[in-house]
């Protein structure tokens, strides 16, 4: 019988049953997001991504877990996946701070349009980029996450406006330049 005193709560947080269950895993961090409070981790025997909680992270004396960093974690099975039970270690040496993020996309896009007001049409954070559209009747634009990084965005909400610079890609319209929308545009005449 386990001595409850030495650490409070370890009984019921690891019932004898869900003990068995935990799996030790290395990975990398692919993203994590303080504001969502949560990220994923790739795991490196091939397994699919580990769900990693904030509430995981800090209980064990972490604040956030930057891309690329390397972390063994306990997880679990959980009816929606894998997710981190406990963290072991993390090592943010191989860590990429969000800003230090270089580009990954071999296409380079010439903006050939002003900045424009655009409206998030969708997008999708794993997947690494969406659709952005200038209204109805018009071709959408595909931006990539390496842009938006580039211009300091972590993600997009379907509906939010932003100021972009695009031009033509292989397959289409593609976003050059993101801007946060401060309001109405104040264009200079030529």
């Amino acid at each position: 019988m386990p001595d409850t005193n030495l650490r409070p709560g370890l009984v019921r947080d690891l019932g004898d049953e869900r003990a068995t269950d935990l799996i030790e895993v290395a990975g990398v961090i692919k993203w994590f997001d303080v504001s969502k409070g949560f990220g994923f981790i790739v795991p490196d025997n091939g397994m699919p991504d580990v769900l990693l909680h904030v509430t995981c992270l800090r209980r064990d004396g972490f604040q956030t877990a930057y891309e690329g960093a390397r972390i063994v974690v306990e997880v679990q099975p959980r009816p929606k996946g894998l997710q981190a039970f406990r963290v072991v270690s993390m090592d943010e040496s191989t860590a990429i701070h969000p800003a230090e993020i270089a580009p990954r996309t071999h296409v380079s896009v010439t903006p050939t349009s002003g900045l424009e007001r655009v409206q998030v049409k969708w997008f999708n954070r794993l997947r690494g980029f969406g659709f952005l559209t200038r209204g109805e009747g018009t071709p959408d634009i595909f931006v990539h996450m390496e842009t938006l990084r580039r211009f300091g965005f972590a993600e997009l909400r379907p509906g939010q406006t932003l100021l972009v610079r695009f031009g033509p890609g292989p397959k289409g319209l593609m976003a050059a330049e993101v801007r946060p929308d401060g309001g109405p545009l104040a264009l200079s005449s030529h």
